[in-house]
């Protein structure tokens, strides 16, 4: 019988999901539960890098957990866990950045990007590679579904994974490899920018009515009129509808750009119709959900449990290793 692959992600509770998150990451993870022993956390202690409020980390916790529940993700199927529940990974975090030169995190492009959208150049979020590949090598994972932006990251990792092994023993840590989904790597907000809650041009995945309606109708468009014929590879709303619906009604609505006398206000109305359809089970399934929080704190309990168990395989022959050792 052959083993099931180890797969590995995680998603920062930094605010709101929307649906850059959900084509970028989330509809893969739920997808790959069923292809291997899938381990999905939520990533709190790299959300401390830009959130220091208790009420907010913690709330936005819970949604990014309601989220998963709502769109799919079965925990019977999958182990779904807070990263902090997990203390073996910072004990590795600590390992290897004994191991990682200072050059390599300086030519770090995510920590240069961050600071340059704002963010405070703190030391968590400079070595931040550093616990990420901690998080990924800590569950002996094999298959790390990720963004194009994190590439880098998962090259860190290996090189960190590759140099453990041959400091202190060849089997101690599983080299990964990345699983970057092509054709959804980067989903336009309404500004035409890469979708994302730094920009503040996103559409959360669990919007509706007129906030909704009002996001969908501010997308932007070039100044076509109405009745000329439009290019719809170009155009933001065209390339939002490709991710909602299926060949058919793409191949019509590109029929009706080209054919003209079909106005962007067309397309947007159409988008939005799409929206509400893809996410309505979903969203009541998420309503229904908010009103059994024990159900949410049983699943991360049991995540947690599952996920320490497996970290302290791997990390008791690092110890070892290593020469650290308790007196406990």
């Amino acid at each position: 019988m052959t083993k099931k692959k180890t797969i590995l992600s995680g998603i920062q509770p930094s605010g709101r999901l929307h649906i850059g998150n959900y084509f970028g990451a989330m509809k893969q993870h739920i997808a790959m539960q069923e292809e291997g022993d899938a381990f999905y956390f939520l990533a709190n202690y790299h959300s401390l890098t830009s959130i220091q409020n208790k009420e907010k980390l913690e709330n936005n916790t819970r949604d990014v957990v309601l989220d998963y529940l709502a769109l799919g993700l079965d925990p019977k199927k999958c182990t779904l866990f807070a990263q902090s529940d997990v203390p073996q990974t910072t004990e590795l975090a600590w390992i290897l950045g004994t191991l990682t030169p200072v050059s390599m995190m300086e030519k770090g492009v995510a920590y240069k990007d961050k600071v340059a959208s704002g963010l405070s150049p703190n030391i968590g979020l400079f070595t931040y590679p550093i616990l990420q590949a901690a998080d990924i090598l800590i569950y002996r994972s094999n298959i790390v579904p990720v963004g194009e932006d994190q590439k880098q990251n998962i090259e860190i990792t290996r090189d960190l994974a590759g140099k453990l092994n041959r400091i202190y023993g060849e089997d101690l840590l599983t080299i990964p490899e990345e699983h970057i989904v092509k054709s959804v790597a980067t989903v336009p907000g309404v500004d035409g920018r890469k979708m994302s809650k730094s920009y503040g041009n996103t559409i959360n995945i669990f919007d509706e009515g007129k906030t909704l309606k009002k996001k969908v109708m501010s997308i932007e468009t070039d100044s076509v009129p109405l009745d000329d014929p439009k290019d719809p590879e170009t155009c933001n709303v065209f390339a939002l509808i490709k991710l909602f619906a299926d060949k058919e009604t793409i191949t019509n609505i590109a029929g009706k750009y080209k054919a003209g006398g079909y106005g962007y206000g067309h397309a947007k109305k159409e988008l939005l119709g799409l929206i509400e359809e893809y996410f309505a089970d979903a969203r009541a399934k998420r309503k229904e959900l908010e009103q059994n929080p024990g159900y949410v704190n049983d699943v991360l309990k049991e995540g947690g449990k599952k996920a320490r168990d497996r970290a302290e395989q791997v990390m008791e022959p690092i110890r070892s290793a290593t020469g650290l050792f308790r007196s406990y």
